[in-house]
């Protein structure tokens, strides 16, 4: 053999990875199909154990098996309602949707006829139409920084910055304070959409253990002292997934570990408003050091793409032109909506309501799923579903489809490499009336799996 035949000879694991993935793509191994350990695979292949643990991981990355931790490697459902980026075209028509949290749209929003009706004559529309400033107008900035002061939130106008979104906002804070290859902590469950930007930014997720009630912070100290880490993302208040609110506490020892470690506090704040009997935000206590993220999308309208963000004093320069090499800012008629909102009350009748909607339905759900493993604060709009051990969450997921039922699966949520078998459950999705009826149908199609 030549050199240059030896050189572009492919890998040993090459042709293991595409006779299974050739297997699982044909059909001939279904799914749920428990695999060879990666020792019984290094010895039926007569390759080593580190080539059989690439196999595994190239299958991974494919989509075409999971690892559960303690059980092995299995073929995953591929009918596409499972993970991150689940399809939303079900084989049926759609019962319900427990996939994406949302206000409830079930009142017409005269709120929004009347704003638009008294916006059309107070004078200059011509100024709505005009581009912005990057990170809003004065008077609007000043607006959110009034909002803020009932969620413990004391802060100029100056470190507000507007933006279109949580999520804007979240890759607004990310791009301005991060490099390509930093580390960036997070809860070994969190909200996906930092799995998104975090690799769109070439960042490194560094999973922190979750407990109970909350992220083990001996384990974000002991991940610190052996990685340079740059910026921790913490949800303090109603979690996504899990629900927990963090107590004053644990959220003292965060800013501590992050004052003797340097670290960015990134905190979302996008569900705090269920539940305004939790302790102050971590910005609260240590606001030279945190930007604090949110928006309205939960709370008025998901539509409306209105964020903010609350940032320390040396960073609004950097997140200014963070603002300017993406969107700019957030348009003109939109931020004169939100900010109308916010000063008139509309806002905070809103939030009440949905304060109450959201404690409702964890009320008829802790009674449908009565006997199930599940986690879920009173204050939520979702519920934590851990499956039994005989259920795998990419087939659930394929079931409840074939029945009419979005879900969300463990996966979506995992930043390590085993996630949970487990579903998270949005709880807005429905009509009130109809969530029991659709929980139940969940539990039916739990039921009908073998043990």
């Amino acid at each position: 053999m030549s050199w240059i035949q030896w050189a572009v000879r492919p890998p040993s694991y090459k042709p293991v990875v595409d006779e299974f993935a050739a297997a699982i793509r044909r059909g001939e191994l279904t799914p749920g199909t428990r695999l060879p350990t990666h020792r019984d695979l290094a010895r039926e292949r007569h390759i080593a154990l580190a080539t059989a643990t690439r196999v595994y991981a190239e299958l991974a990355a494919l989509g075409l098996v999971v690892g559960e931790r303690g059980r092995g490697t299995f073929v995953r459902d591929q009918s596409g309602f499972a993970g991150l980026t689940a399809s939303r075209d079900l084989p049926v028509p759609r019962i319900a949707d427990l996939s994406f949290a949302q206000p409830p749209a079930d009142e017409p929003p005269d709120h929004l006829r009347r704003a638009l009706r008294d916006l059309s004559t107070s004078g200059d529309l011509a100024s709505l139409t005009r581009q912005q400033p990057p990170g809003g107008r004065r008077h609007e900035r000043a607006a959110v920084a009034t909002h803020l002061l009932d969620r413990g939130i004391d802060t100029a106008p100056a470190n507000v910055v507007l933006t279109c979104g949580a999520q804007h906002a979240l890759d607004t804070a990310l791009r301005a304070t991060t490099r390509p290859g930093d580390v960036l902590a997070a809860d070994a469950l969190t909200y996906p959409g930092l799995k998104l930007l975090a690799a769109a930014h070439h960042l490194e997720l560094a999973p922190v253990p979750v407990t109970a009630t909350g992220p083990d912070l001996d384990a974000l100290d002991r991940l610190c002292r052996t990685r340079r880490v740059r910026a921790v993302y913490t949800i303090p208040t109603l979690h996504n997934p899990l629900g927990w609110v963090l107590d004053r506490a644990t959220r003292e020892r965060l800013v501590g570990l992050a004052r003797e470690h340097d670290l960015l506090i990134v905190e979302d704040g996008t569900y705090a408003f269920l539940d305004p009997a939790a302790p102050s935000p971590v910005h609260a206590l240590a606001p030279e050091r945190t930007c604090y993220v949110s928006s309205l999308s939960k709370n008025l309208a998901g539509g409306l793409r209105f964020g903010f963000a609350v940032v320390p004093d040396g960073l609004v320069p950097a997140f200014t032109t963070s603002l300017r090499s993406s969107t700019w800012g957030v348009a003109g008629l939109v931020s004169a909506l939100a900010t109308r909102w916010l000063a008139d009350g509309t806002v905070a009748r809103l939030e009440q309501r949905l304060r109450a909607d959201a404690r409702a339905r964890q009320a008829i759900a802790r009674t449908a799923l009565a006997g199930l493993d599940t986690a879920a604060h009173p204050a939520s709009c979702f519920t934590w579903l851990r499956l039994a051990p005989h259920l795998r969450a990419d087939r659930v997921a394929a079931a409840l489809a074939r029945v009419g039922v979005l879900v969300s699966t463990g996966d979506a949520f995992a930043t390590d490499r085993h996630p949970p078998q487990a579903l998270r459950l949005a709880l807005t999705g429905p009509a009130m009336d109809d969530l029991a009826p659709v929980l139940a149908r969940l539990r039916e199609t739990l039921d009908a799996f073998p043990p």
